[in-house]
C-alpha cells in the first residue's frame, strides 16, 4: 500500500505523542501485569527495519476499502473521528504503531447497506529483519453488515521479522460485523496486536480468530459493548508446533444494560509448544442484566507441552450472570484405547480425538464458507504440528 505522503496536523501531532511515549515507555518484563508468561528479553526491536507489506485487497463491492493513505484524502473526516478512538496510545506496542505505521486499511459500509461478499485482506510479512507496523480500522454505520477476513502469513517459517498490529472495529446501532483474522506468519517471528471492537445499541459481532505462527509475542483482543441490547461471540483457536509460545488476551467490557457476550477458545500444543490465555469480563457501573460466558480449553499432545488459562471477572453491577470455564488436559487414554481397540491405528486415533476437541469451536461459526475454510485451516495446521 502507498506510503503516507502529506499529513493533517491532527495526525502529525498524534505521531508525535507516539514517538514521545516509545521513548517513555519500556518494552514489558514479565513484572509487568499481564506479561508473566510471556519472556521478551530476546526481542531486539531496534534491529528490525521499517518495511511496506504488498498488501491485496478482495470483495469490496458495496462497501469503502481503501488504503489509510488514499483514505487522507477521501475520507478525512470519518478517519479522523475514528482512527485511534478505541485503542489508548499508552501502551508501548500502540505508540510506536501509532508513530510509525506505514500501511493499513479503512473499511467502511455506510448506514443499511449490506455487503453480500467477504471482503478480503491479506498482509504478507516475508522479509528477513523488516517490522511491519500494520493497522485495520473497520466503520460498519448503523444498520450496516459486512463479513470481513484478514489475514497474516509469511512464504516460510523462516522469517525473521515483527509483525506490531492495531485494529479497531467500529460497529453502529444495529449493524452486524463478521470479522475472521488468522495468523500464520514465521516461526521465527515476532507478532504484537492489539484489537479492540466497540458495539453500539443492538450491534452484533461475530468475531473469529486462529493463531498458528510467530515465535513469541501477544495478541490482544478486547471488546466493548456500549450499547443496550448489543452482544458479541468470540471464538479463537490455536496450535503451536515446537518451539513457539502463543499469548492471548481477551476482555469482554459490558458498559451498558442488557449485553451478552460469549468467548470461547480452544488450544492444541504439540511437544515443545507453550500457551497462555488470560480472559476478564468487566461488567461496569448500571450494566445491568448482563450475561457473560468464557471459556478456555487446551489440549497437550505431550508431557512437554505447557499451557496457562487465567479467567477473570470484575463485575460492578448486581443483576448479572457471568461464568467461565477452563481446562486442561492431555490426550484421554480411555478414548485412545477405545478407538485403537476398534481398528484404528494410534496416529488415526490421536487425529481423530484432536478433531472433535476442534470440533466443538468451529460449530460456533454460522454454516458457510467462514466455517469451512476455518475447519480447513485447522486440519492442515493439525497435520504439520502432528
Amino acid at each position: 500500500m502507498a506510503e503516507v505522503a502529506t499529513e493533517p496536523a491532527w495526525l502529525s501531532e498524534r505521531r508525535q505523542r507516539g514517538a514521545s511515549l516509545t521513548e517513555s515507555l519500556p518494552l514489558p518484563d514479565q513484572k509487568a501485569k499481564g506479561w508473566e508468561f510471556t519472556d521478551l528479553s530476546g526481542l531486539d526491536i531496534g534491529s528490525y527495519v521499517a518495511a511496506d507489506a504488498e498488501v491485496d485487497v478482495t470483495g469490496a463491492e458495496g462497501a469503502t476499502v481503501v488504503s489509510l493513505a488514499e483514505a487522507l484524502s477521501s475520507h478525512a473526516e470519518l478517519l479522523h473521528e475514528h482512527l485511534g478512538s478505541l485503542v489508548p496510545i499508552e501502551d508501548p506496542f500502540v505508540a510506536r504503531n501509532e508513530a510509525g505505521w506505514r500501511d493499513g486499511v479503512l473499511v467502511h459500509v455506510p448506514r443499511g447497506v449490506t455487503v453480500t461478499e467477504p471482503i478480503r485482506i491479506e498482509v504478507p510479512v516475508e522479509a528477513n529483519g523488516t517490522a511491519i507496523s500494520w493497522r485495520t480500522l473497520i466503520v460498519l454505520e448503523e444498520g450496516a453488515e459486512a463479513e470481513v477476513w484478514e489475514h497474516w502469513s509469511s512464504p516460510d517459517d523462516e522469517v525473521d521479522a515483527m509483525l506490531n498490529s492495531v485494529v479497531e472495529l467500529s460497529v453502529g446501532q444495529a449493524a452486524t460485523l463478521r470479522y475472521v483474522n488468522t495468523q500464520d506468519i514465521s516461526e521465527s517471528a515476532w507478532i504484537f496486536a492489539t484489537q479492540r471492537a466497540q458495539v453500539e445499541r443492538d450491534g452484533r459481532l461475530d468475531w473469529a480468530a486462529l493463531g498458528f505462527g510467530s515465535a513469541r509475542g501477544k495478541v490482544r483482543m478486547e471488546t466493548k459493548l456500549a450499547g443496550r441490547g448489543s452482544e458479541a461471540r468470540v471464538t479463537g483457536g490455536y496450535a503451536g508446533g515446537p518451539g513457539q509460545h502463543l499469548d492471548y488476551d481477551t476482555t469482554q467490557e459490558h458498559a451498558a444494560p442488557n449485553t451478552n457476550s460469549d468467548l470461547a477458545f480452544r488450544g492444541v500444543l504439540a511437544a515443545g509448544a507453550t500457551a497462555v490465555w488470560r480472559g476478564m469480563i468487566k461488567v461496569d457501573p448500571g450494566a445491568q442484566q448482563t450475561d457473560a460466558f468464557q471459556e478456555s480449553r487446551n489440549l497437550l499432545l505431550s508431557t512437554e507441552a505447557h499451557a496457562d488459562a487465567i479467567p477473570g471477572l470484575e463485575i460492578l453491577a448486581d443483576d448479572v450472570r457471568c461464568t467461565h470455564a477452563a481446562a486442561i488436559a492431555q490426550i484421554d487414554k480411555e478414548q485412545l484405547f477405545y478407538l485403537t481397540s476398534r481398528g484404528l491405528d494410534p496416529a488415526a486415533a490421536k487425529s481423530l480425538i484432536i478433531e472433535g476437541f476442534l470440533e466443538s469451536l468451529v460449530e460456533r461459526l454460522a454454516a458457510g464458507p467462514v466455517r469451512d475454510e476455518v475447519s480447513a485451516a485447522l486440519e492442515k495446521r493439525l497435520a504439520e504440528i502432528l
